[in-house]
């Protein structure tokens, strides 16, 4: 299925609508608020040029600008937002306990936070986490695991390890055909 719009212009775009929307915010509050709206649009504008010029160099950065992560960087990427998540709640957890303490009225916002976080997280363990395993590779085996001919305890050679490699704790078995 083709899309209208080509991978390598997401993030440019997304940063292009999001900024677009954060500089109608100012220009909608009025007042002197047009001049910062504009500021931000001309930076967001810049700033989406940038990523998408720098998302066509065939560089890591490149990749990342162009939201063509291989593996390695998206594991890095999934740790990154898993750290900001959990700094984002203990924050929001320490603004609430000294809310309480100092009997503020700003208390509520961090329970919002902290809420929402705690409940992202409940919702990332069901959603990717318990219940998903796979059967056992044992289980996987054609013949559920041959066994080895009486007097071939050690492997073929008659040694631990064996020519093929895998000691008697390795979990490697060599096989070998078995007539009945």
């Amino acid at each position: 299925m083709r899309t209208f719009i080509r991978p390598r212009l997401w993030k440019p775009g997304l940063i292009f609508v999001a900024g677009t929307a954060f500089a109608a915010a100012w220009a909608v509050r009025g007042g002197h608020g047009w001049t910062i709206a504009v500021i931000t649009e001309v930076t967001i504008l810049i700033g989406a040029i940038a990523v998408s010029v720098r998302g066509g160099q065939d560089t890591e950065e490149g990749a990342l600008a162009a939201s063509q992560r291989d593996e390695r960087q998206q594991l890095i990427n999934m740790r990154s937002r898993a750290l900001a998540g959990n700094v984002a709640m203990v924050a929001s957890f320490i603004g609430l306990t000294i809310a309480v303490a100092v009997n503020g009225t700003w208390w509520w916002p961090c329970a919002v936070i902290l809420g929402v976080t705690g409940f992202a997280f409940l919702y990332g363990l069901s959603r990717f986490g318990v219940g998903e395993e796979g059967p056992a590779e044992a289980e996987d085996e054609p013949g559920g695991g041959a066994e080895r001919p009486a007097g071939d305890a050690a492997g073929p050679a008659g040694d631990a390890a064996g020519p093929a490699g895998g000691d008697a704790n390795s979990g490697y078995q060599a096989r070998s055909p078995v007539s009945s």
